[in-house]
């Protein structure tokens, strides 16, 4: 294991509100993502790296170790399973909700309920829970429009203003879960590297608490 720190982040809302805990641990990245093409950014530190990936991959990266630590959605969190992560920090950033939602004028479904999402472990979990019975769609984008066209009767998003349902027709419905970003830690990287990766969790939690 090298004695860098590498740090899994995702770009757009989650990189930006990330950038001011980055500040207060004194790590500012060398380069901008929006404007470089690199997918892993030097630091002022030698010696700490950020990797810029999808957001659903940040588990993956953490879980076997190609990256020490990672900022992840909760919602990424919940379909990924956190298995060989710790979860020591909710960042409190980039704060939506997970809920259900279907058309305005919804109608009693005769049969399965059909259900749109890219959620697809979270979406069976949750209606196994309610003791409903549904037909998972894995769909990638473009979520509203699952409804609209036939495709499903229910769709499981992120919401966070609830204006795209609104323009599309559509209403959330049931509330799942609140998802914030949450740091998160490779196993063998916090036996390994423990005082640094310490001193990162530390720092962050002094960031969030002064907000």
């Amino acid at each position: 294991m090298s004695n860098t720190l590498t740090i899994a982040l995702s770009k757009g809302r989650i990189f930006k509100e990330t950038l001011p805990l980055l500040a207060h641990a004194d790590i500012h990245p060398v380069d901008d993502p929006d404007k470089s093409r690199k997918l892993i950014l030097d630091t002022n530190h030698d010696d700490i790296k950020l990797v810029i990936i999808r957001a659903t991959d940040v588990p993956t990266y953490v879980q076997y170790g190609a990256a020490d630590v990672g900022v992840a959605g909760k919602d990424v969190l919940m379909e990924h399973g956190g298995e060989g992560l710790y979860e020591p920090l909710d960042l409190k950033i980039a704060r939506c909700r997970l809920m259900t939602a279907g058309p305005v004028d919804d109608q009693p479904v005769n049969g399965r309920l059909r259900v749109a999402t890219k959620f697809v472990n979270t979406t069976r979990r949750y209606y196994a829970e309610q003791g409903v019975q549904v037909e998972v769609i894995k769909l990638y984008g473009s979520m509203e429009l699952a409804p609209l066209v036939g495709l499903a009767d229910r769709i499981v998003d992120v919401v966070d203003t609830g204006n795209t349902l609104k323009a599309n027709g559509l209403i959330p419905m049931e509330h799942i879960a609140d998802i914030s970003s949450r740091l998160v830690v490779n196993k063998a990287a916090m036996k390994m590297k423990h005082q640094r990766i310490k001193s990162l969790i530390d720092r962050f939690a002094e960031a969030v608490k002064n907000g």
